[in-house]
């Protein structure tokens, strides 16, 4: 039955796709404009741009390369930094009291908005993983958090009864019953690291990455290029969403609950 359940959500999800591509032809159609383009014209330019390449001469597999080697530089800095600071905010409730108001109060600034000052102050690489980290590190931190708090007691409590010290306790209860959320915060953050680095690219110096792509051809009002880009960057967006939740269930198979 599983089998025959994920045959059938995959046959659903195609016949989806191909509807929206029918009716995206039917639209543009119907509007007859030169700025809406046509699938066959977006897939005439995935040729052209994967083939020949773009005006600079990087080819769109050159973008996306850019492009994810950014977002997982920023997302490893911020599993580093999130996933401890989130159980000491956890366990201690000292270090929840004094880093709480800081946090609360930065992860609700836009990470565009730190794009000005990520100019003046950083350089190459470390602009666009300034940016990311500032956008990934908020969805960790919160469900690691989360996740430590759902940690049993009981267990907490047994494992001090049969003399475990802190980091014992941390190490082997704490941390493996809050991966479940963690795993789930690192699905978020990367999700939301890939939104940010489109606008990151497009604000950073560097003529290669999916964001700095798509505002070349804007300039050119070539949008066969610009919706290749918007496509592609959903498409990728799409498998690394998958790929986490595949580790997911994998790690996880009692947790019937995740779905994608």
């Amino acid at each position: 039955m599983p089998k025959l359940d994920r045959f059938r959500s995959t046959l659903i999800g195609v016949a989806s796709l191909a509807t929206f591509v029918i009716i995206w032809q039917v639209v543009t159609m119907v509007a007859n404009s030169p700025f809406l383009p046509t699938p066959v014209q977006v897939f005439e330019a995935f040729i052209k741009i994967s083939t020949i390449g773009d005006i600079d001469g990087y080819t769109l597999w050159w973008h996306i390369g850019f492009s994810l080697y950014r977002v997982l530089l920023g997302f490893a800095v911020a599993i580093v930094t999130a996933v401890p600071l989130g159980i000491l905010m956890g366990v201690k409730p000292v270090v929840k009291s004094v880093a709480s108001p800081v946090t609360e109060i930065v992860r609700f600034i836009p990470p565009i908005a730190w794009i000005p000052l990520s100019i003046i102050l950083f350089s190459g690489i470390n602009r666009y993983i300034f940016l990311l980290w500032i956008g990934i590190f908020f969805p960790i931190l919160l469900d690691t958090i989360a996740g430590v708090k759902r940690t049993s007691e009981t267990q907490v409590n047994m494992a001090k009864t049969f003399g475990a010290d802190n980091k014992a306790i941390i190490k082997k209860i704490i941390f493996p019953s809050a991966l479940p959320e963690i795993m789930n915060g690192l699905r978020v953050g990367l999700g939301v690291g890939w939104m940010c680095i489109v606008a990151a690219e497009m604000m950073g110096g560097e003529p290669v990455g999916l964001g700095r792509l798509i505002l070349k051809y804007a300039n050119l009002l070539q949008i066969d290029v610009v919706v290749l880009g918007m496509v592609v960057i959903g498409l990728v967006g799409l498998a690394m969403n998958y790929l986490i939740l595949s580790v997911e269930r994998r790690l996880f198979k009692w947790r019937v609950e995740i779905k994608a």
